[in-house]
């Protein structure tokens, strides 16, 4: 019997957390995050990591073990989910990976195979001021000479991503379009059930994002993210997150701080919208909207069980 996994995905604000938990106790699981802002220590609020409590004694892999200027690829996520993975399994258990981070989530379940090159850092730090010299649209057309298709899906803010497009190729000669391919004809050696979490009404959904960012305020977000901003030397790791990089420009005194919290819910609300994109296009995604089942949470238990059951 092939082994099995429960993936748990959709915007951030949807619940995908609270229903992790739940099917987790149902079938005596272990949960692996899949979220790029967890992994970071020191950013508990404005992850949105849960706390112990929330957990109810529920086992969580891949949260909050990083520190905060500590960089991690997508490859780092892979190898690192596929270990735990593996130890979930040798327990008898069943592994629950819950998180919105489309990349992370793709990599894991298509099995993707990351080349091994190393870091060439002296190439990194050229191409980057090669990108702060010529900009973005100058860099993605470049790029589009040689990997067209890669260049076409990027977005112009995506810096790091346009960097590594050109690291890849000029380390490798194979674009990135060309390692995808490659890296997906082996099969992952797993079944996967996948779970999307959502809000029909997309005005909910951002109900629920503004009030988030509300509670995170009064619960120390703008602290959390003054620590960050004292410590970081970089613009790398856990700087980076929503929630603490919007409130930067207020400790520089850009802007205030209800400018500052607004800009936060604003783009919150554009990190769901492009997270329901990514996500939109997976057929096998099975969705739940909260605003359509109460009683989804049941309905979701009920799903993974008829799929553990099954031979």
């Amino acid at each position: 019997m092939r082994k099995k996994i429960v993936f748990i995905v959709g915007p951030t604000a949807s619940g995908k957390t609270a229903l992790s938990i739940e099917i987790a106790k149902a079938i005596g699981g272990e949960i692996i995050s899949a979220d790029s802002m967890q992994i970071y220590k020191g950013i508990h609020i404005a992850s949105a990591a849960p706390d112990e409590e929330e957990k109810q004694g529920i086992m969580h892999h891949l949260i909050e073990f990083l520190d905060t200027e500590s960089e991690f690829s997508v490859a780092d996520y892979v190898v690192a989910a596929r270990e735990k993975i593996e130890e979930i399994f040798e327990k008898g258990k069943t592994p629950v990976v819950v998180g919105g981070t489309g990349l992370y989530y793709n990599s894991l379940i298509d099995n993707v195979q990351f080349t091994d090159e190393q870091t060439d850092y002296s190439l990194r730090t050229e191409l980057e001021e090669k990108f702060d010299k010529i900009g973005a649209e100058k860099m993605l057309e470049e790029l589009s000479q040689f990997d067209p298709e890669t260049a076409a899906r990027l977005h112009p803010n995506n810096r790091r991503r346009i960097i590594r497009a050109f690291e890849v190729y000029l380390q490798t000669g194979i674009t990135i379009t060309k390692q995808n391919i490659l890296s997906k004809e082996k099969a992952a050696d797993f079944d996967a059930l996948v779970i999307g979490v959502n809000f029909r009404d997309r005005q909910k959904l951002y109900e629920r994002i503004e009030k988030r960012v509300d509670i995170m305020c009064e619960n120390g977000l703008v602290d959390e993210a003054r620590k960050t901003y004292s410590l970081s030397k970089s613009q790398k790791g856990a700087f980076q997150a929503i929630g603490h990089k919007e409130l930067y420009s207020y400790f520089s005194g850009e802007c205030s701080l209800d400018e500052a919290i607004e800009n936060l819910k604003m783009q919150t609300r554009r990190y769901a919208k492009r997270q329901i994109t990514w996500f939109s296009r997976d057929e096998r995604i099975n969705w739940f909207f909260v605003d359509d089942e109460p009683d989804f949470i049941g309905k979701a238990k009920d799903l993974v069980s008829n799929f553990l059951k099954e031979g």
